[in-house]
């Protein structure tokens, strides 16, 4: 039997693979281990620096998403996306804070799907407000 870890970040690795974004994947890849080491942390109880280093992490990660979807996107016609993205790191931020291990998996769930679909309708051919649909 192989064991494996949890996948925090796995429509935001997906997105960036298939875009060939390099710098993004592993910014991505090194968000989800520390997601992962803080997961643990919340699990046992345990007060480890894991739990603080998560933070950094996803900012770093957003800083990533802003340089490869380019400034000027993220700014204006993504700047919904990035509301979003911002909104569910302080979900994160505050699951870490309560130590709420339940709250913070569900967070996590809202950050890779906001993360994710601002990374792709970055690419899209026509850009969408979130929620807006075809005519």
């Amino acid at each position: 039997m192989t064991c494996r870890a949890p996948a925090f970040l796995p429509l935001t690795v997906d997105a960036a693979a298939r875009l060939d974004a390099g710098p993004l994947l592993r910014q991505a890849l090194a968000t989800d281990r520390a997601a992962t080491e803080c997961w643990t942390a919340l699990l046992a109880g345990c007060g480890t620096p894991a739990r603080r280093d998560l933070a950094p992490q996803l900012r770093r990660l957003s800083e990533a998403t802003s340089v490869h979807v380019g400034r000027r996107w993220w700014f204006a016609e993504g700047a919904e996306h990035r509301r979003r993205v911002a909104g569910a790191q302080e979900h994160l931020e505050d699951a870490i804070a309560d130590s709420d291990g339940q709250e913070f998996a569900l967070a996590f769930v809202g950050y890779d799907h906001a993360m994710a679909t601002a990374v792709v309708c970055a690419h899209s051919p026509v850009h969408r407000k979130v929620g807006e649909r075809r005519a």
